[in-house]
């Protein structure tokens, strides 16, 4: 194949169904832009790479014998693409019409931006917030814990979560949601893709803020849309994802944040973020037990 627009990349594991609904949408949006697929499955029990060679011939299918994560996957389509760009895709996404066309006229007429993230629905329509600000400490002590509920409307969580805007126009944002993220090939050469010490959870935060540091725009373009499903195949493992979720963050602000702060007060710093977040992990693993103890009870 010669020519491609973009190679649109995705890691599945062991989300048959949701995979089967991605890879039939993306036949739908054909004449929108000169695409192949790649799917990388990670070592699937659920027959997956079986359904996608015998539904989906014309999909390049890169089946792992081993869990290569979400980083590791992508980086590896990345790596055997044909296509100029790289447009990295969920498994639970549905693609619908407009979207990858409004993104390649975007790409096209606005060369200096380095990666774009399209507009994400959650499964019932509702706008689904995927581009965002910058986490810090205070963000993440009001997002999805007691002092949230306590402070709904504080002004932490809405600056991160950017909800005080409408979402409706093209806008540089800090950083877009690696569930559908287009990656130019200009990116790719100059900041490379994933840092695969992040195995899931942050690497999309990570490769944007790397974007940033190297002067390339990230952008959200809500011409179009897909519909993402969050959290299909990790809903599977939940405690083990908050825990890798937790290290992923301390990782990011480690390796970005802590170390341009001045020097002596670094160590504080890194101590300051890595209580936190094992406070904030542990609360979410508690309340987990919790819930579970409760369905046990309500079986009986």
């Amino acid at each position: 194949m010669q020519d491609l627009d973009v190679s649109i990349t995705i890691c599945s594991w062991n989300t048959v169904n949701d995979l089967r609904d991605c890879l039939a949408s993306l036949r739908t949006v054909q004449s929108e832009a000169k695409f192949e697929v790649i799917v990388v499955d990670n070592a699937s029990v659920d027959g997956s790479p079986e359904m996608v060679t015998q539904e989906f011939p014309e999909v390049r299918l890169l089946a792992q014998t081993t869990n290569l994560g979400f980083t590791g996957g992508h980086n590896l389509a990345v790596r055997e693409r044909q296509g100029k760009d790289a447009f990295l895709l969920n498994s639970d996404t549905v693609v619908h019409a407009g979207a990858l066309a409004s993104l390649l006229t975007f790409r096209r007429d606005h060369p200096e931006v380095g990666i774009l993230g399209p507009k994400l629905l959650n499964p019932d329509g509702s706008l689904q917030l995927s581009c965002r600000r910058f986490p810090n400490p205070f963000a993440a002590l009001f997002r999805n814990t007691i002092f949230g509920r306590l402070f709904p409307n504080n002004r932490f969580t809405r600056d991160y979560l950017m909800t005080d805007w409408p979402h409706d126009q093209a806008r540089s944002v800090d950083w877009v949601s690696g569930a559908a993220m287009w990656v130019t090939k200009e990116t790719i050469d100059r900041i490379g893709l994933f840092d695969e010490d992040f195995f899931m959870y942050c690497e999309d935060v990570d490769l944007c803020w790397r974007a940033h540091e190297a002067g390339l725009d990230v952008v959200y373009v809500p011409f179009g849309s897909i519909t993402h499903a969050i959290g299909r195949s990790t809903d599977r493992v939940a405690n083990r994802m908050i825990i890798q979720f937790h290290r992923s963050m301390f990782r990011f602000y480690r390796k970005n944040m802590v170390s341009r702060a001045f020097l002596p007060a670094r160590p504080f710093l890194l101590a300051f973020a890595a209580l936190g977040l094992t406070l904030r992990a542990s609360l979410f693993l508690i309340k987990n037990g919790f819930d579970e103890l409760r369905r046990r009870i309500l079986k009986r």
